[in-house]
């Protein structure tokens, strides 16, 4: 079963996000995708440190 998501919005810097979509297009991805993965490594990344 796929994991349920929701639509947000939010503000992003100028230069995060084309940074983000040059990632994401490099990574054969959606910005959208490219956005969950990073976030949910950063996420991943905090837990091991506690």
């Amino acid at each position: 079963m796929k994991p349920l998501k929701e639509k947000i919005s939010i503000t992003i810097d100028s230069d995060i996000l084309e940074k983000l979509r040059e990632y994401a297009e490099n990574d054969d991805r959606s910005l959208s995708q490219y956005i969950n993965l990073v976030l949910k490594k950063h996420l991943e990344n905090i837990e091991k440190k506690k």
